[in-house]
């Protein structure tokens, strides 16, 4: 009787300390915070502390002649218009929290067919023509995140 307990004990050890794909597991480490010159854990940031703040600028053009895209084009920002109706000098900085949206006579565009920059909005190449009295409205987005103190 003796001798089975003590196989049953060590068969238990070895489910414990072989994975199933019969590999050897390594124990699991545990460090306590009372370790001379380890500092405590800070918690995690609780997700409801967190505010994400959106910011949304939209700069409008209307294309006062024809555009041919046959090369593409650059079209500086300070032929844009803000959303309170102001000339525009530069765009906002979108990046690296944000995106940009294109539409042309109220179309999105593709987001590979055009770049924008600060003093910017590139056009790709492409086989047609932005015609003259067509609205250009671009939209830039960014995001921040702010903790509730």
């Amino acid at each position: 009787m003796e001798k089975y307990k003590k196989r049953k004990r060590m068969a238990e050890m070895t489910k414990i300390t072989i994975c199933r794909s019969q590999t050897i597991c390594w124990p699991t480490i545990k460090i306590s915070s009372s370790c001379i010159g380890v500092p405590p854990i800070k918690p995690p940031v609780n997700p409801s502390e967190i505010t994400i703040i959106p910011t949304v600028k939209r700069y409008f053009y209307v294309a006062s002649a024809n555009i041919d895209l046959t090369n593409g084009t650059t079209l500086p920002s300070t032929l844009f218009y803000n959303d309170d109706g102001s000339p525009t000098t530069e765009f906002m900085n979108f990046s690296p929290n944000g995106y940009a949206d294109l539409y042309i006579n109220a179309v999105i565009q593709e987001g590979g067919m055009y770049t924008v920059n600060t003093s910017n909005l590139t056009i790709s190449p492409s086989n047609s023509i932005i015609y003259r009295g067509t609205p250009i409205i671009l939209e830039l987005l960014t995001f921040s995140a702010s903790l509730y103190s």
